[in-house]
C-alpha cells in the first residue's frame, strides 16, 4: 500500500515527506493508521547517525488506529486504540522473565532496519527498500508493528497524547518505578528537566519519595519542575554554583538515595554518582556518545553505591503505560502539560524546537481528521 513517510534519505539530512510502499500485513503483524508520533531526542541522534543505515523512516513514539492485523493476531482488533512501543521475541529468558527490553533479539528486531522476519516492510516507489525503526517507523501516516510492539488503550484518552509515553515518559517513569523503586520517605535528584527528567519526578513523586530535587540551567522548566512534583531546584546554569554542595544541603549532608540523569553531560553525571548517601543507586538514561570514567574502588565500592543501566524503564509496556495512564486520569502523572502539536508537514520545525530546548514534547499529529 502507498502511504506519506518523513523520510532521511542520508546521515545528516532533514526529513523528506514523500511517497513510499508499506508491505501489507502477514502472520502476527498489525497495520495502524498512526494519529500522532512525539518526537524523541533518539530520533534526532539517530538521524545523525548514531547507529542506523539509509535511507530510514524513523519515529518510535507512535499512536493510533488498528486497521488490520494478521491472521495470527489475538491481542487486538481493527477499530482499537494503541501506543506503539518497541518489538520483541516474547520467547527469550529476557522476554520470559518480564523484561522484553533485555531480549535475545532486540537489536535484530528493532535496530537492523528490518522486522523480525528479516523483511523490509518499506520501500521506495521503483522498489528500493527502506531502513525501519523500532520495528515501527511511526513518522509516517501508517506503521506496520509486530503484535509485540502493540500496546492497547482505552478510547477515553486523546490519542495524540500517548504516543510519548511509549519511549520517554516511559523511560523516565519506569526508571524510577520499575527500576530504582524508591521506598515512601527516600530522596531523589533528576538531573535534566526534559520529558524524561520530569516523568522520572512525577514517578518519584507518587513513589512517595520526600526529597525531589529538580536540576537545570532552565528556569522556566525549573518553575514547571516544582509544578510537577520537584520539592526544590537547582539551576546549574553558572559554573560557579555549587551543585553537590547544595544538594547536600538540601538533605542535611546526607546526600540522596537515587540520581537519575538524563543530560549525558560528563561533569553532571559525575555530580550524580558523588551526591549519593551510602547504598545509593545512580541511572544515567541519556542517549549519549560520551564515555563516563569513575574509579570502582572510591566511587562504588567504597560507599555500596550502584550504577545502574535501564532501556526505556525495563518495563512490560503493556502494563506499564497502561498504568501511566491511569495516574494520568488521577491527576498523578500529568504529561499533557508539556506537550504541543505540530503538523507532520512541520514535522523538522518540531525536532529543531525540541532539540534546541524551546518546547519540552513535540507531537506531531498525521492524521487531522481524528477527533478525540
Amino acid at each position: 500500500m502507498k502511504i506519506k513517510a518523513a523520510v532521511v534519505l542520508e546521515k545528516g539530512m532533514d526529513y523528506t515527506i514523500m511517497d513510499v510502499n508499506l508491505q501489507e500485513p502477514k502472520e502476527s503483524d498489525v497495520l495502524v493508521k498512526v494519529v500522532a508520533a512525539g518526537i524523541c531526542r533518539s530520533d534526532y541522534g539517530e538521524r545523525n547517525g548514531n547507529s542506523i543505515s539509509f535511507p530510514n523512516v524513523l519515529g518510535h513514539e507512535g499512536s493510533g488506529i488498528v486497521e488490520r492485523v494478521g491472521p495470527s493476531v489475538k491481542s487486538v482488533k481493527p477499530g482499537d486504540h494503541v501506543i506503539l512501543s518497541y518489538g520483541y521475541c516474547e520467547k527469550c529468558e529476557g522476554c520470559s522473565t518480564g523484561h522484553p527490553s533485555s531480549c535475545d533479539h532486540w537489536m535484530g528486531i528493532n535496530n537492523s532496519g528490518t522486522n523480525g522476519r528479516q523483511e523490509y516492510v518499506l520501500t521506495t516507489q521503483d522498489d528500493k527498500p527502506i531502513n525501519n525503526f523500532f520495528n515501527q517507523s511511526s513518522f509516517a501516516t501508517y506503521s506496520l508493528v509486530d503484535e509485540s510492539n502493540i500496546v492497547k488503550v482505552d478510547k477515553d484518552i486523546d490519542l495524540r497524547l500517548l504516543g510519548p509515553l511509549g519511549c520517554g515518559l516511559g523511560t523516565g517513569s519506569g526508571a524510577v518505578l520499575s527500576v530504582l523503586k524508591p521506598k515512601a520517605g527516600e530522596s531523589i535528584a533528576v538531573f535534566g528537566t526534559g520529558a524524561v527528567g520530569f516523568a522520572s519526578l512525577m514517578a518519584a513523586k507518587i513513589a512517595g519519595c520526600s526529597k525531589i530535587i529538580a536540576v537545570d540551567i532552565n528556569d522556566e522548566r525549573l518553575l514547571k519542575a516544582k509544578e510537577l512534583g520537584a520539592t526544590c531546584t537547582i539551576n546549574s546554569k553558572d559554573p560557579n554554583v555549587d551543585v553537590e554542595g547544595l544538594i547536600r544541603e538540601h538533605t542535611n549532608g546526607s546526600g540522596v538515595n537515587y540520581t537519575v540523569d538524563t543530560t549525558g553531560y560528563l561533569p553532571i553525571m559525575k555530580v550524580a554518582v558523588n551526591v549519593l548517601k551510602a547504598s545509593g543507586t545512580f541511572a544515567p538514561l541519556a542517549v549519549t556518545k560520551n564515555t563516563f570514567e569513575m574509579n570502582t574502588f572510591f566511587d562504588l565500592v567504597f560507599g555500596n553505591k550502584k550504577l545502574v543501566g535501564c532501556l526505556i524503564g525495563d518495563t512490560i509496556p503493556k502494563f506499564h503505560l497502561n498504568n501511566l495512564i491511569d495516574f494520568y486520569k488521577q491527576g498523578k502523572f500529568p504529561f499533557d502539560q508539556f506537550i504541543k502539536f505540530y503538523d507532520f508537514e512541520d514535522i523538522s520545525q518540531a525536532e529543531k524546537d525540541s532539540v534546541e530546548g524551546r518546547v519540552v514534547k513535540s507531537v506531531v499529529v498525521m492524521d487531522k481528521t481524528y477527533q478525540p
